[in-house]
C-alpha cells in the first residue's frame, strides 16, 4: 500500500495534474474562438462525470468541475455530447427546428452552421493554445532559470563508432546539422537521437576551417537521467560537460518568447519527423518519446 502511494504521489498525481491543464488551455482555445465567432455555448467542464462544483456565467455559459481529472471540453449549444455531435444527423430539420423554437436567425449562432473557415479556425483554435502554452513555459524557464549552455565541441571520439568512421576529431566544433545550426551539444544531441540509421550531414569547424562530414547514427540502447532504457541514435561523441565547459545563458522578455517559439517549433518538428519514420517502417515503436527526454 506505501509503495502504491508513493507511485501515486511521484507519478499518478502529477500525470493527472499535467494532463487536466494541457487539456483545459486547448478547449479554453476552442472555448475563445467561439465566442469570437459569436457561437452558442452551453458547458465548459475541468473534467468529467459529475459535477463537484460549478456556476453559470452571465452569457449562460455553466462552468462546472467534474470529479474525474482525465480533461474536460467544452460544448456547444446543439451539441449531442462532449464530442460536439449534434443532436440530429439531419442538419436541415436541425435549423428548422431551432428556429422554430427560438426564432428566425437563432441557428446563425450555432456551431454546426456556421461559416467553414468559422469552423476550421475554432477547432485550430484548441492546439493553437497548446502551443501558446508551451511557448510561454519555455520562455518563463528561459528567463527564470535559464539555459545550460555546452558548447558542440568533439572532447572525445569512440573507436569504431559512426564518428569515427565520419572523420570526426577531438576539438572539432560543431556548427550544423542536418541543415540546423547548433549551438549547444544539447540541441546536436537531440539531432542525433531521431536519425538512428539515417545518413546525416554535419558541417565542423576545425582549425579556423569549415568541413562537411556525413555520419549515420547507430541505433543503441540508453540509459536515460531517470534510469529508463531508450533506443536512440548514437553517434559515438563526448561532450565537454564532464570538463566543466558549460555556462549559464539567461533570456530577456522578447527574446525569450522568441527562444521559446523557436524550441516549440524544434519539438513538434523533431515529433512529426519521428512518427513519419515510425509510421513507414524505418524506425520501430518502441523508440517512440526518445528525442524529447
Amino acid at each position: 500500500m506505501l509503495g502504491f502511494l508513493q507511485t501515486a504521489l511521484a507519478y499518478i498525481i502529477p500525470f493527472l495534474l499535467v494532463l487536466t491543464i494541457v487539456v483545459t488551455i486547448h478547449e479554453l482555445g476552442h472555448y475563445w474562438a467561439a465566442r469570437a465567432c459569436g457561437v452558442a455555448i452551453d458547458q465548459f467542464s475541468i473534467g468529467f462525470g459529475r459535477r463537484i462544483f460549478g456556476w453559470r456565467d452571465r452569457q449562460g455559459v455553466e462552468w462546472r468541475v467534474g470529479w474525474i481529472p482525465l480533461g474536460g471540453y467544452v460544448r456547444f449549444s446543439g451539441d449531442e455530447n462532449a464530442a460536439s455531435v449534434p443532436d440530429q444527423a439531419n442538419l436541415s430539420a436541425m435549423r428548422q427546428k431551432i428556429e422554430a423554437e427560438q426564432g428566425a436567425g437563432a441557428a446563425d449562432r450555432y456551431f454546426h452552421f456556421k461559416p467553414v473557415w468559422q469552423r476550421a479556425f475554432i477547432t485550430a483554435a484548441g492546439p493553437l493554445a497548446n502551443f501558446i502554452l508551451a511557448i510561454v513555459l519555455f520562455a518563463f524557464l528561459l528567463m527564470s532559470v535559464g539555459e545550460t549552455v555546452i558548447p558542440a565541441r568533439v572532447a572525445g571520439v569512440q573507436p569504431d563508432s559512426p564518428a569515427a568512421e565520419a572523420g570526426f576529431q577531438v576539438g572539432d566544433l560543431v556548427v550544423e546539422a542536418n541543415g540546423q545550426e547548433i549551438d549547444n551539444f544539447f540541441d546536436l544531441q537531440q539531432i542525433i537521437a531521431v536519425r538512428s540509421n539515417a545518413p546525416t550531414s554535419f558541417l565542423v569547424e576545425r582549425d579556423g576551417r569549415i568541413i562537411p562530414l556525413t555520419a549515420t547514427p547507430e541505433r543503441r540502447l540508453v540509459t536515460d537521467r531517470m534510469g529508463g532504457e531508450q533506443k536512440i541514435g548514437v553517434l559515438g561523441i563526448a561532450s565537454p560537460a564532464d570538463a566543466g565547459v558549460r555556462t549559464v545563458r539567461r533570456y530577456g522578455p522578447i527574446e525569450a518568447i522568441g527562444a521559446g517559439a523557436e524550441r516549440t517549433w524544434r519539438v513538434l518538428s523533431t515529433t512529426v519527423y519521428y512518427l513519419g519514420r515510425v509510421v513507414t517502417g524505418r524506425e520501430s515503436a518502441d523508440q517512440l518519446g526518445g528525442p524529447l527526454r
